[in-house]
């Protein structure tokens, strides 16, 4: 019996064989049911960025209830009989109560069609994706989860900062500006320490309160922070700055939502290992005073 070799003579290594991709089995998670839900992560923009369940899901889908910031080149990849219904919000503004996007869900699902809950980001990392599963537990609605890269994870690596570094930061923890007891009853001793990276979303309204309550818990005001407005969008920005000019530095260039906040010693590296879009800008360069007095 022969076998087939690497190509150098005296070599003990097999042949690597060809790698084909095969049909996925019919239990797996976007294999949607008929009259089931699938919480589907967008991710950040970049339609490039969905996983495979994704897009399979997207094409099986028969109504696809989406959030106003997924992009339209992610909607593109749905079915084209697909109804598209959009909810959701967008900077704290609600195009539709939640309670009302637990009844679509209900309505489509009871009717037999299946349903694409299509989230920003992943479903489970601020997307009330346990809310919604509850609901669809609670009437019998068989339900899939497909995650998706959140925001945290896509504007980092597009604004070229590591999350964590042997160097700078052994940790990175996630939160929001709009929590439903508000941000009084957040760890700001904790959240103080250093050589931790803090990812904030939704925080673009509340950077005042942010920077005073860091700075007295101890945060060092000279902290690097970066803000990435449209994270692996064509259209995205990033601004870099300390803790202490953190407001004043975002008005200075008009940052709006969406926009990701990354505070910590890693945030310093946008400056120097960015690779998507411009370079970073930077704070305002203040006017010489004589320059001011003429």
């Amino acid at each position: 019996m022969s076998r087939r070799y690497g190509r150098h003579p005296g070599s003990l290594r097999p042949a690597r064989p060809a790698v084909t991709l095969s049909p996925p089995p019919a239990s797996a998670p976007f294999d949607l049911p008929p009259g089931g839900v699938a919480l589907v992560g967008a991710g950040p923009g970049d339609p490039g960025l969905l996983t495979l369940h994704a897009v399979r899901a997207l094409e099986a889908a028969e109504v696809v209830l989406y959030d106003r910031l997924v992009g339209p080149g992610v909607l593109a990849l749905a079915h084209p009989d697909a109804v598209l219904v959009e909810v959701g919000k967008s900077a704290g503004r609600h195009s539709m109560a939640q309670e009302d996007i637990h009844a679509l869900m209900l309505e489509h699902a009871g009717a037999g069609r299946r349903v694409v809950r299509l989230k920003g980001g992943d479903p489970f990392v601020f997307g009330r994706g346990g809310e919604e599963l509850e609901v669809l537990r609670a009437h019998g609605i068989p339900y899939r989860v497909v995650p998706g890269i959140t925001a945290a994870v896509a504007c980092a690596a597009y604004a070229g900062i590591p999350l964590t570094h042997r160097d700078h930061a052994q940790s990175v923890r996630l939160l929001t500006a709009h929590c439903r007891d508000g941000v009084d009853t957040l760890d700001w001793d904790a959240l103080a320490q250093e050589r931790q990276t803090l990812a904030v979303y939704m925080g673009v309204a509340g950077l005042e309160r942010l920077r005073e309550r860091l700075l007295a818990a101890g945060r060092d005001p000279g902290t690097p922070f970066a803000l990435v407005e449209n994270g692996s969008r064509p259209e995205q920005r990033v601004v870099t700055g300390t803790l202490g000019d953190l407001p004043d530095t975002a008005r200075a260039h008009d940052v709006a939502s969406p926009a990701l906040l990354i505070l910590g010693e890693v945030a310093a590296l946008a400056t120097h290992l960015h690779w998507f879009g411009a370079a970073p800008l930077g704070p305002p360069v203040a006017e010489p005073a004589l320059a001011r007095a003429a």
